[in-house]
């Protein structure tokens, strides 16, 4: 399912994951300038590309190389002949075929190898120049991008939620409040995240989540120094048991979120006694 609109001059392809005709999770991509933020899943092909045939458009910049985003980058650069850019810590993924397991494979669709070249300092599109912004957490290679003429950021994944409630085995928490506080050091008003969409006041939003990290951040602390086990923590923390977990073997689990917090403070404790 494909619905398009616009949002402050940026066309927004929202495409929608179905389950039992339900829609469990969106995933956009974007449109701004002559230029394309993130392609959507290898699945949502056959409804996108029609819709990008219809346009005028220059080069593709991806948030991040996850097959939810990179899936129909072989088509604009077999197809269209477009160049694709990704953060240098990329490239090499998106040379591979399939590098991600079959769970992800069956929900996403199968995206084949392609060539990406490596993001620098900045990009332009037809009128503008953006500013390329290194936000890991989610993803070594992330980036969000930010017009400062237009007051405008996409976030890729560092957002997606106010609220987060489980996480892949690669994410660190601590690392995407410190990429997140980076996004607030920047002037913007409008922002689009791949998976929530359009948000007209992003700081806000960027705040919400950074206060709920920095206090879940607490929680963990507090627990650990009482002699919590990182099971016993997320037991006490995340008691709700996510059919994600059982899906991806583990690969998402809310047990993630505290070993990266402990990770952290385990760090910090060290550096301390230096």
């Amino acid at each position: 399912m494909l619905t398009i609109y616009k949002h402050d001059g940026v066309i927004c392809a929202e495409g929608g994951l179905e389950r039992n005709g339900k829609v469990v999770r969106t995933i956009y991509s974007f449109i701004v300038d002559g230029i394309v933020v993130d392609t959507g899943p290898k699945n949502l092909q056959t409804e996108l590309v029609p819709f990008y045939e219809s346009l005028s458009l220059k080069k593709v910049v991806l948030t991040h190389s996850h097959e939810d985003h990179s899936g129909n980058c072989p088509w604009f650069a077999e197809e269209m002949k477009l160049p694709v850019f990704v953060h240098s810590k990329g490239v090499e993924i998106c040379a591979q075929h399939t590098p991600y397991p079959k769970y992800r494979q069956n929900t996403w669709g199968t995206r084949e190898a392609f060539h990406a070249l490596p993001l620098g300092s900045t990009i332009s599109s037809n009128h503008y120049t953006w500013e390329v912004i290194y936000t890991p957490g989610h993803a070594d290679d992330h980036i969000a991008l930010f017009n400062k003429e237009r007051g405008m950021m996409f976030s890729g994944d560092l957002y997606v939620d106010p609220h987060t409630r489980i996480a892949m085995d690669t994410e660190s928490i601590p690392v995407i409040i410190q990429s997140l506080k980076k996004l607030l050091t920047y002037d913007f008003q409008s922002m689009f995240c791949a998976h929530s969409g359009y948000h007209a006041n992003g700081k806000v939003q960027i705040k919400r989540k950074i206060d709920y990290l920095e206090n879940l951040y607490e929680k963990v602390e507090k627990l650990y120094n009482e002699g919590g086990s990182v099971q016993e923590i997320k037991e006490r923390l995340f008691p709700k048991k996510y059919g994600m977990i059982q899906l991806s073997n583990g690969e998402w689990d809310t047990l993630h979120i505290v070993s990266s917090i402990i990770d952290d403070i385990e760090i910090r404790k060290s550096l301390q006694k230096k």
